[in-house]
């Protein structure tokens, strides 16, 4: 199901952007999006778990975007919003498609960062070979490839410095004892996803733990204490599911590796992560609302920006806390024999991810494009999952939100307070692209 990419040529802008031949498509800003998609098929393919998938789509967006901000002033560079990033020297020489190469950039970022990157190389070639036969100079091409490749050097150099390579140095992670403590979950037992996640270094917020959420109802198994009220609530809400609920845990259940047993035999079942899903809402609104091919870029950049740093915030809390999972607790002291509607993921409940993330990205997909821009969103058709219409991105979120008690995977509070935590962590990345200059796209 993986989509061919083809680029839309039109008369050149100013500075670095050579005129080609018209011919291929008609819009530029349309052949962003489907370099994304690249990326998830390869995550897929890799189950690629949720925050590290956001690292990836954080990084090879941030490439794109840095080959427009120089181009257009007027997107400010990276540094202007990410302390850490220190800006490379622009290209010069040989003139070049600012466009191609940041399309290109997409792909060859993850082409270098992700563990499976390899496969995008069939990509970058479908695309060169539609360039060519539209009738772009060769010259153009490689001038324009040879940008993309050294923005893609700058960003995988930054990203070396992240942490990310030091996780796998970490002592082995063990559950903790304890009645209230995580306890991985049927049907695989998986073991726990990135417990030392809070270590990778964030964009824009100041450290992982700079929005703690308030803490969640204490642990009980008193049948009269707000706790065993709170998985009483999951139990009864689970047990009497509409169809359109069951419809709404199902579409935002985005689990990267969801296992089926049949008898002796285990199924798995690859996905879209939570990340990608909003990536490709981005990828919609882009689409919907015209944006020119530099604010098309932003989007996602900021997006996946966005997603990065909501998974730091968001798993510093997960093991801090470590609270037990709705499925472990229901089965020990409540009804042996019930069991979700989704698979339980492999790590801690507080705070929800889903919530976190999809407040965040909501927030700040309406600083750019408003809080009444209704799309429909079928980021889930490739998995036989109908689309949906929302009339904002902050509904899609509150829905993304409650369908985790749907599933029977997270306590509310849980919910309430990672929504508020994803919308904090908003706040500050918003608050950083004013600072920079950086506007939003409707007034």
């Amino acid at each position: 199901m993986k989509k061919i990419i083809v680029i839309a040529l039109f008369i050149a802008q100013p500075a670095f952007c050579i005129t080609t031949k018209a011919g291929i498509g008609t819009d530029y800003a349309l052949q962003v999006h489907p370099a994304i998609q690249a990326l998830t098929m390869v995550m897929i393919h890799d189950v690629v778990n949720p925050p590290a998938a956001a690292r990836y789509y954080a990084y090879c967006s941030m490439a794109a975007y840095n080959i427009v901000a120089v181009h257009n002033a007027g997107m400010r560079p990276l540094s202007s919003f990410i302390r850490s990033f220190k800006e490379a020297a622009a290209p010069t020489g040989t003139a070049y498609d600012y466009r191609i190469a940041a399309v290109y950039s997409i792909m060859e970022a993850g082409r270098q960062l992700l563990p499976s990157g390899y496969m995008l190389q069939d990509d970058e070639e479908k695309y060169v070979a539609k360039l060519k036969k539209g009738g772009i100079k060769d010259a153009i091409v490689r001038a324009s490839i040879k940008v993309a490749e050294e923005a893609v050097e700058k960003i995988v150099d930054y990203a070396k410095g992240d942490h990310y390579n030091k996780l796998s140095t970490f002592v082995r992670y063990t559950p903790l004892k304890g009645d209230s403590s995580w306890y991985p979950t049927p049907p695989a037992y998986m073991e726990a996803v990135e417990p030392h996640w809070n270590t990778v270094r964030p964009f824009v917020i100041d450290s992982a733990s700079e929005y703690v959420p308030e803490r969640p109802v204490a642990f009980s198994k008193d049948t009269a204490s707000d706790f065993f009220k709170l998985a009483t609530e999951v139990y009864k809400v689970t047990g009497k599911l509409t169809e359109e609920q069951v419809n709404i845990a199902n579409f935002w259940d985005c689990n990267p590796f969801a296992i089926t047993t049949s008898g002796h035999m285990m199924i798995g079942f690859k996905k879209i992560s939570p990340g990608g899903h909003w990536m490709n809402i981005a990828g919609i609104a882009a689409k919907k609302a015209r944006l020119g091919f530099d604010n098309t870029v932003l989007l996602h950049a900021a997006t996946g920006i966005t997603l990065m740093d909501a998974f730091i915030s968001c798993w510093d809390e997960k093991y801090r806390s470590n609270r037990i999972r709705p499925e472990t607790f229901i089965i020990r002291y409540i009804d042996p024999k019930w069991r979700p509607v989704l698979q339980t993921p492999p790590f801690p409940e507080n705070t929800s991810g889903h919530s976190v993330i999809s407040a965040a990205a909501a927030e700040v997909l309406t600083y750019f494009l408003g809080d009444n821009f209704a799309y429909t969103d079928d980021s889930e058709e490739m998995f036989e999952i109908p689309a949906r219409k929302f009339p904002s991105f902050r509904k899609a979120s509150a829905e993304a939100a409650i369908s985790r008690l749907y599933g029977g995977i997270h306590f509310k509070d849980s919910i309430e307070n990672g929504q508020k935590e994803g919308r904090q962590v908003a706040g500050k990345v918003i608050a950083a692209l004013v600072a920079a200059g950086i506007k939003p796209m409707v007034k």
